[in-house]
């Protein structure tokens, strides 16, 4: 019996730097194999990297950093990129944005969460921030990644993921 490939998952943000990068990390941590992920922003900034609160919070949570980088959602779109099950938009700019085509036509959909790096405070209230912003997507990966991937059709799969964005 042959392990089916993993499902290709792609977040979307505007920059690329925060949650979109918490989610690509911890759904690698946590798919093992089932899930490949990715990250991309649809206006990253000139040399934008990943924010250092994002990676101080996934090396906390002892989350491998390894790879991460920012990234324009071109790269995915381009025919020799490699081809998304399902694209998860996590910012709500991101969301109502036109996206380029995605080669396979994905599943698609929206998992809004807050900037983490945009909120007021202290380093210790931002980091907090950050840490939250984890947790969230974690509570919706923990249901996502459980599912048995011979229920992850085109169908299923956006209806589940939409539904996700509920909890």
């Amino acid at each position: 019996m042959t392990e089916a490939k993993p499902l290709n998952v792609l977040f979307l943000c505007t920059h690329n730097s925060a949650r979109s990068i918490l989610a690509e990390a911890l759904l690698n941590h946590m798919g093992q194999g089932k899930f490949k992920a990715y990250s991309a922003g649809s206006s990253p900034r000139d040399h934008q990297k990943p924010n250092p609160m994002a990676i101080a919070t996934l090396e906390k949570a002892g989350i491998s950093t390894a790879g991460l980088s920012s990234k324009s959602w071109d790269v995915f779109a381009s025919p020799d990129a490699p081809q998304m099950d399902l694209v998860i938009t996590v910012c709500d700019n991101a969301a109502g944005e036109v996206c380029p085509y995605w080669p396979g036509q994905p599943a698609t959909a929206h998992w809004g969460y807050a900037d983490p790096s945009e909120g007021p405070g202290t380093d210790a209230e931002k980091l907090e921030a950050f840490k939250q912003t984890l947790h969230l997507i974690k509570k919706r990966l923990d249901i996502f990644t459980s599912l048995p991937l011979t229920s992850l059709g085109k169908m299923t799969l956006e209806n589940t993921a939409r539904e996700l964005a509920r909890k």
